[in-house]
């Protein structure tokens, strides 16, 4: 496969190569040179290996901000009105 380096320097990776790597907007490359010859990886974000370990289930809104409220409260030493 070929591609064209445009006057901003650009290029267009081929949709069989994207297609292949799983690459999609904003993900980034690597580049690098190894013995004159160009080398492109592509660069996941690490946290991404951490997906869907955590699990957690439906939440209660109004429980999580009183408890954030009392939370704060307790910290900052003020009473918490009902």
């Amino acid at each position: 496969m070929q591609t064209t380096i445009t006057s901003k320097y650009q290029t267009t990776i081929p949709k069989a190569i994207r297609q292949k790597l799983g690459l999609s907007v904003h993900d980034t490359l690597e580049w690098d040179l190894k013995n004159g010859t160009m080398v492109v990886k592509p660069r996941k974000a690490s946290f991404l290996r951490f997906r869907n370990i955590v699990r957690i289930g439906p939440g209660d809104i109004k429980r999580d901000i009183h408890k954030a409220r009392k939370l704060r409260a307790t910290r900052t030493g003020t009473d918490m009105k009902p």
